[in-house]
């Protein structure tokens, strides 16, 4: 009997044993190495002899996107690494429309600076941070509105809390309102954000997740509660003075409290070479941070904290590994600037080692999620396998800068797939007649199967190239020490 290697025979180079290969890749993940621990571990390690920031949020409590989901988890940790570190500022590299920095800037009171290399994204986290603040208001109004409709005694010129938070030389002060309806213009804002069904209206029921994400977001210290609205036809002069006195002292105060505590979104492409005090004149020691740090993005933060002596501390979690540029890839592309993104570590680099673009395809799929039944549109790649078969019979193996993108999502059929393929491809579509395409479909359809046993194979071995992927990142670190 020949002998096996993680499944795979030793002559034939087969694999053989499918049980063996999932004991090796499931050995070989992070988890299995035991080289990595959990959130609540690190939190609890964090925390060991220190206070508890904030009150204990429960992600289901509020949140039920994945986005808001990632947001909440990310921001306690960098917020425990903060006060850790003993540091109030944080820069979010590639923070795209600011969530993450919203909520560490609200929830943590942090002074978040969000650095993205995209002019539009940084407009679009302005207009979303602006309205986030704007949208507590609302909540707060529609709420009490709400509530008042079941209550009898309740007094119209009941003062509301009321949050305004404004950027960029706005007043940006917390004051009482007395109003109790969401005004035309606030309806706006509730349909305006991103994360808020369109479909919400001033009348309806308030959403209570949709109410708590926001409404939770906003850090304790940050409210003001007031005593109930007295008309100024009511009060002496003296009370009249006195108030305008504190209304003037808590303004200026309040915009010493945010300009300390906001968030501020800048446009830039940084490398380790950037000069981080040339973008940020008011910076001190702070944690740098990235969520989806996409490519080439994740190493390069790694280069910066290295490089910069004014980051106290990094938390990075990076995606699309396919993006990655690798140095030692004969088929690669060549790195941007000279810098590759992988292998980060001298002791990876000195071995010349590589992925190649399918198996950092491969790392980018979950296991958790496809073997819930998501995460894979088993359709859309046996369309796909297909078409390609289709391209080396009629095109001659065609090959093309174009993408085809996400055709599937669009198409009513396979020929339908297979025509609007072509034609992003700007490929004679008139050579195939729609019973052409049909067979091949026709034809293939009783492999599906082999697709998606390879497929389920692929996502099998993903947390092992990950893993190597990320234990090259973390070799990197602990060379500089």
């Amino acid at each position: 009997q020949s002998r096996t290697t993680f499944g795979f025979c030793n002559d034939t180079n087969r694999l053989v044993d499918t049980r063996e290969l999932l004991q090796a890749a499931k050995a070989h993940s992070l988890p299995g190495l035991g080289v990595c621990m959990s959130r609540d571990e690190l939190l609890q390690a964090l925390r060991e002899s220190r206070e508890e920031i904030g009150a204990e949020l429960e992600p289901d409590e509020f949140m039920n996107s994945k986005k808001s989901h990632e947001v909440q988890s990310m921001s306690e940790v960098v917020a425990c690494l903060a006060q850790r570190c003993g540091v109030k500022q944080v820069i979010d590299v590639g923070s795209g429309k600011g969530y993450l920095s919203s909520f560490l800037s609200l929830q943590y009171g942090l002074r978040v600076y969000g650095i993205d290399s995209s002019t539009t994204n940084t407009h679009g986290a302005q207009e979303r941070n602006r309205k986030l603040k704007k949208f507590s208001r609302v909540y707060q109004k529609h709420r009490k509105a709400v509530k008042a409709q079941g209550e009898a005694t309740h007094s119209p010129q009941e003062e509301l809390v009321e949050i305004k938070l404004g950027m960029n030389g706005d007043d940006d002060v917390l004051y009482g309102d007395g109003a109790g309806v969401v005004s035309q213009e606030e309806e706006k804002v509730l349909i305006g954000l991103s994360d808020v069904n369109p479909a919400v209206e001033s009348h309806s029921e308030p959403n209570p997740d949709t109410e708590e994400l926001f409404l939770s977001a906003l850090s304790v210290d940050v409210i003001q509660t007031t005593s109930p609205r007295v008309p100024s036809s009511q009060l002496s002069g003296e009370e009249r003075e006195r108030r305008k006195r504190e209304n003037l002292e808590r303004k200026a105060q309040n915009r010493t409290d945010v300009t300390s505590t906001v968030f501020s979104p800048l446009t830039s492409y940084v490398t380790a070479e950037t000069e981080l005090r040339e973008l940020i004149n008011e910076l001190e020691d702070a944690v740098m941070v990235g969520l989806h740090t996409c490519g080439d993005l994740a190493p390069s933060t790694l280069r910066m904290f290295v490089a910069k002596p004014e980051l106290a501390a990094v938390c990075s979690v990076g995606c699309c590994y396919h993006l990655l540029s690798e140095e030692f890839d004969p088929a690669g592309q060549e790195c941007l600037r000279g810098v590759c993104g992988f292998p980060l570590s001298q002791c990876l680099r000195d071995g010349s080692w590589f992925c190649g673009r399918n198996a950092r395809m491969s790392a980018c799929l979950a296991l958790e999620r496809v073997s819930l039944g998501q995460g894979i549109q088993m359709e859309s790649l046996f369309y796909r396998a297909v078409l390609h078969v289709i391209l080396r019979d009629h095109y001659s193996s065609f090959k093309s800068e174009k993408r085809v993108g996400n055709v599937y999502s669009k198409a009513k059929s396979f020929v339908d797939y297979v025509r609007r393929a072509l034609r992003r491809l700007e490929l004679d579509e008139s050579k195939l007649s729609d019973s052409d395409i049909q067979d091949y479909h026709d034809t293939y359809r009783p492999r599906m199967g082999e697709i998606h046993a390879f497929n389920m194979l692929k996502v099998a071995l993903a947390p092992c190239i990950e893993g190597l992927i990320l234990l090259d990142r973390l070799c990197y670190l602990k060379e500089q020490v």
